[in-house]
């Protein structure tokens, strides 16, 4: 068992470069970290790719999946007509224990309705949350959640704050965590009603190392190491982010394009500057988290290239590895003893009344 090879299902079908980038990435997955990949899809396109690469001693598998789910599809209604198609194959394939994590571009809709559906969710969590790495200075900050529940109690950002400092303390190795609370402000009473409550809930939570509240630069510039906040919030926050990577990057490029001396600088920088893009760019962060669900969900950006495949292969060996099903299922063990708590004090008030 010791010598087992960790097994990271892929879909292989998914994406917009699928199966071109998925299956290279796939290939390059497996050759650097070592590990056994399920291509799930249409075995004769997937085949096609493979024949292009000498795949000599990698561990490379063929899983059947002939359906498919479009972009224009509603997820959760496809998902019911199309058993087999290849986003819902992959979830089983980790449901049934075959594969240690799963790993899927694409509608990030089809993932999660996928995920839930045919794995199923944490006992003691209410709805899973997606975890998105966040570049710093330092160790990434994981802001959750990043768009699965674009209406939130605050009940849930607790559960939020215990699914992300457990895969923080798993795959960073952060022993106790900094969280905080995305707000207008970091003094406490800052934000409106939603916010104010949700202070007082993580609070009064000893376990969970809440550092108080958070403004929208602490995810790049603080040393809050999980950043919760509601869906709707933390998806305008990240497309927010990526579109000022994205002007910046285009200003930087116009300056250094603009005469010959610059072009020059450019050359000179360009180490430097590629270096930096490392840290930001979607192909080497490997895509976002799907926390809360009863195994390793990694699910990808859309446009996905070959290395962002390789990548998301890399962050999901890095849950695997990390054990964060393990500290995830003690979080909402938490989850449930804070509820029960709630409802014994309930029953004691009604009691005494």
């Amino acid at each position: 068992m010791a010598n087992k090879p960790i097994v990271i299902a892929l879909d292989a079908m998914g994406g917009d470069y699928a199966p071109v980038e998925t299956v290279k990435g796939a290939i390059q997955g497996a050759k650097v970290y070592g590990v056994a990949v399920e291509l799930v899809g249409n075995p004769a396109v997937i085949q096609t790719e493979l024949d292009k690469y000498d795949t000599r001693g990698l561990d490379l598998r063929i899983v059947e999946a002939l359906d498919e789910i479009g972009m224009d599809e509603v997820p959760t209604v496809a998902l019911r007509k199309k058993k087999n198609a290849s986003i819902a194959v992959t979830a089983r394939r980790v449901k049934e224990g075959h594969a240690d994590a799963m790993v899927a571009a694409g509608s990030t809709g089809a993932a999660l309705a996928a995920a839930l559906f045919n794995i199923g969710r944490i006992k003691g969590v209410d709805r899973p949350a997606i975890g998105v790495a966040l570049p710093s200075q330092r160790t990434p900050t994981l802001m959750i959640d990043g768009g699965a529940n674009a209406d939130c109690t605050p009940e849930l950002l607790v559960q939020f704050a215990r699914l992300g400092r457990a895969y923080v303390q798993g795959v960073y190795g952060i022993e106790h965590p900094k969280v905080g609370l995305l707000n207008i402000g970091s003094e406490e009473g800052k934000g409106n009603a939603f916010s104010k409550e949700a202070f007082a809930l993580l609070k009064s939570a000893t376990d969970l190392g809440f550092a108080g509240n958070a403004e929208g630069r602490d995810f790049f510039i603080s040393e809050f190491d999980v950043i919760v906040c509601d869906g709707f919030s933390g998806n305008v926050a990240l497309k927010s982010a990526e579109g000022m990577a994205t002007l910046f990057g285009r200003l930087i490029k116009q300056e250094l394009t603009r005469n010959i001396w610059t072009k020059l600088v450019a050359l000179l920088a360009k180490p430097i500057l590629e270096k930096a893009r490392k840290h930001i760019h979607h192909e080497y962060v490997g895509g976002a988290l799907l926390l809360g669900i009863n195994g390793i969900c990694i699910i990808a950006h859309g446009g996905s290239s070959a290395l962002a495949i390789e990548n998301a292969i890399r962050l999901a060996v890095a849950g695997v590895k990390g054990d964060v099903m393990t500290k995830m299922v003690e979080a909402s063990r938490l989850n449930r003893d804070a509820l029960l708590a709630v409802e014994e004090g309930e029953v004691s008030e009604i009691s005494a009344v």
